[in-house]
């Protein structure tokens, strides 16, 4: 027989044993993310200390490699100028 439900309001009622195995669910969903987490950042770790892009980049062609970073860097700089000319912009006063 189900319990008399007075106010859940949004959200479910706990009951009794619920409780202990949504919490071991939500332990073993939080463990299996930080694991695949892990995994994950070593395996691109790896893959980049093999690739060595910038490297080889750098050396073959160093002159293009300096224009296409100054140029990018232009560009960020003329897109943080352009925010401050919005109409709607105004400073925060703190």
């Amino acid at each position: 027989m189900r319990d008399h439900i007075v106010s859940p309001g949004f959200k479910a009622p706990m009951l009794g044993t619920e409780r202990r195995s949504i919490a071991l669910a939500e332990l073993v969903a939080i463990v299996g993310l930080a694991l695949s987490t892990i995994v994950a950042a070593t395996a691109v770790s790896v893959g980049i200390a093999h690739a060595n892009v910038a490297g080889n980049v750098i050396d073959n062609e160093g002159g293009l490699f300096t224009i296409a970073l100054l140029l990018g860097l232009v560009f960020i700089g003329m897109g943080g100028l352009t925010l401050f000319t919005l109409p709607g912009h105004r400073p925060k006063k703190y």
